[in-house]
């Protein structure tokens, strides 16, 4: 849309005739984001983005859409005409359109009543058996596609396994960890994930980068092999800190947000080959085509017409074993052999216009990447990864804390937005994983001290949990439990009440951790597979206090 729509010079002068056009960058404004998305899903029963909304001066929306064509066709209405109907609408029946707005605001505000109601452990088998019957047993993860990683699912399955001892929970998470790490999603060369794959197979990925993707899934692999003993889930744990430290690192010690799909203008332009490239770049490239299946005529589809690029995106189609002995080799001796290769193809990407970066450092996806760090360092028990956790952890606590108020986003010596919960509750789990690495006093001072501010500015007190924001701007504000793209600020807020009270040994923060569990038992109990990273931390709660302890929360 920006490139069809939002830079047309006969666009732009129509829109704003009409509208005053605002763009909100979702990442740096995620409380915009998740009101106004909820918003259009009440108005068409659908989301997505991008995320178009038109609203009345006093911020009520009456019109929503994703993504919107610059002309009609197809008995599809393009921007031009739309932007000239809501222009005649707005003029001749002014009333309906407020109306209508007023309508919307009305239906959330009654469906967001109390979810107060307690749960039992049938919520953690009915959340696993939601997973098991989505689970993918052919290909692995969960759904068909997109396949998105999901590693909080991952997560309340190693969870669920260790107390249960349920042999499937663990063998879902080492078959997905396994599948990720042989297909397209994973970068074979530079290391890192890409944001999901658009098949099931895990195969052909949307190649965008996002850093909270490289740090759950930095905790999901250091945990499963914690759980396993698997070599291959630390190597590409490390693999992925080498990339995250490699190319996301800013200058100023934080990491940067995302590197983006296109290169060259190209979508994945920067990952993918030509079997004639390959040929060019390896000595012998037979069996390097023949494990990551490259084909003269490609195999990567593009992802918004899924025509034939001639094209290959690397990812491992042929066991190890199989191409030793398709090639009279030892297995160790083609491990080595592909390991030189892709190294050798490394360097030759890196002579290709590389994406660009998104410069923005977030406070809270920064504490993501910390708490992987710092839980990474501690099985491993290495200095290094703990050293590279405390310094970002340092330049967040320096940058984006200004006179007791913590900030959500820095970007070349600019501090802005004030914090919401998510910045909150992620950077008080990065505190308190590394406070478990060195019992440094002064992390948990800061922990507490967060904890509280963070109680003051959104936890709602009579009905329980936080609000992810409290604005002036917003004809609403949320609390949201369900997970997303990554954990919700509800389900850390909670990981790191039990990890306090289990640290601290004070009550306060188990009676917090007991109402939020309370507050949101309804919500839970209608979606439980919608709920796995507030599951993992009421696994996190049973563990501390024992099966018995749900009893208490009625």
């Amino acid at each position: 849309m920006e490139r069809e729509s939002f830079e047309d010079e006969e666009v732009a002068e129509m829109m704003n005739d009409v509208f005053v056009s605002i763009k909100v960058d979702k990442e740096e404004r995620p409380d915009v984001d998740k009101v106004y998305m909820r918003m259009a899903r009440a108005l068409t029963g659908a989301g997505g983005w991008p995320l178009n909304i038109v609203m009345t001066p006093d911020k009520k929306p009456f019109f929503a859409a994703t993504y919107i064509p610059k002309e009609s066709s197809g008995g599809r209405t393009g921007l031009k005409d739309l932007t000239k109907n809501i222009d005649n609408l707005w003029k001749n029946e002014k009333n309906r359109l407020l109306s209508k707005a007023d309508n919307i605001i009305d239906s959330i505000k009654e469906k967001s009543g109390s979810s107060r109601r307690g749960i039992d452990l049938s919520v953690l088998d009915d959340a696993y058996s939601n997973l098991k019957n989505n689970f993918d047993w052919e290909n692995h993860g969960f759904g068909n596609a997109p396949k998105f990683p999901t590693p909080h699912n991952l997560l309340f399955l190693l969870k669920f396994w260790q107390r249960t001892g349920e042999e499937q929970a663990l063998e879902m998470v080492e078959k997905t960890l396994e599948a990720m790490r042989k297909g397209g999603i994973y970068d074979h060369l530079g290391y890192g994930f890409h944001r999901y794959s658009t098949d099931p197979h895990w195969k052909l990925p949307h190649f965008e980068k996002m850093l909270y993707d490289q740090s759950m899934l930095v905790i999901a692999y250091y945990m499963a092999y914690d759980a396993s003993g698997k070599k291959i889930f630390r190597d590409i744990a490390e693999e992925t800190i080498e990339y995250v430290v490699r190319e996301l690192k800013a200058d100023s010690e934080g990491f940067y947000s995302s590197e983006d799909a296109d290169a060259g203008g190209i979508e994945g332009g920067y990952y993918i080959w030509s079997e004639d490239e390959i040929d060019e770049a390896l000595d012998e490239p037979e069996i390097f085509k023949y494990v990551f299946d490259i084909k003269k005529e490609g195999n990567y589809r593009e992802e918004s017409t899924g025509k034939n690029t001639g094209k290959n995106v690397l990812y491992i189609d042929e066991d190890l074993e199989d191409a030793a002995k398709q090639f009279g080799k030892d297995k160790e001796a083609v491990e080595e052999v592909l390991e030189e290769m892709k190294k050798t193809l490394f360097e030759k990407r890196m002579s290709r216009d590389s994406p660009g970066k998104d410069e923005k450092i977030l406070t809270d996806w920064n504490s993501l990447m910390i708490a992987g760090l710092a839980l990474a360092s501690r099985i491993l028990d290495d200095e290094e990864i703990h050293e590279e956790a405390e310094n970002t952890l340092e330049f967040i606590l320096d940058k984006l804390e200004k006179e007791g108020q913590l900030y959500h986003r820095y970007i070349e010596g600019e501090v802005r937005i004030e914090g919401m919960l998510d910045d909150y509750a992620f950077l008080i789990w990065a505190l308190l994983e590394m406070y478990e690495n060195n019992r440094k006093e002064g992390y948990m001072k800061k922990a507490e001290d967060l904890t509280e501010k963070m109680i003051a500015k959104f936890y709602d007190e009579g009905e329980g949990g936080f609000y992810f924001s409290f604005s002036e701007e917003l004809p609403i504000n949320k609390k949201e439990s369900h997970d997303g793209s990554y954990p919700s600020g509800n389900s850390v807020a909670l990981l790191t009440l039990v990890k306090l009270s289990s640290i601290t040994s004070d009550d306060r923060y188990k009676d917090k951790a007991k109402e939020m569990i309370r507050s949101f038992g309804r919500n839970i109990r209608s979606s439980p597979g919608n709920h796995t990273m507030f599951l993992y931390s009421i696994e996190s709660f049973i563990n501390e206090y024992g099966e018995a302890s749900l009893k208490n929360i009625q």
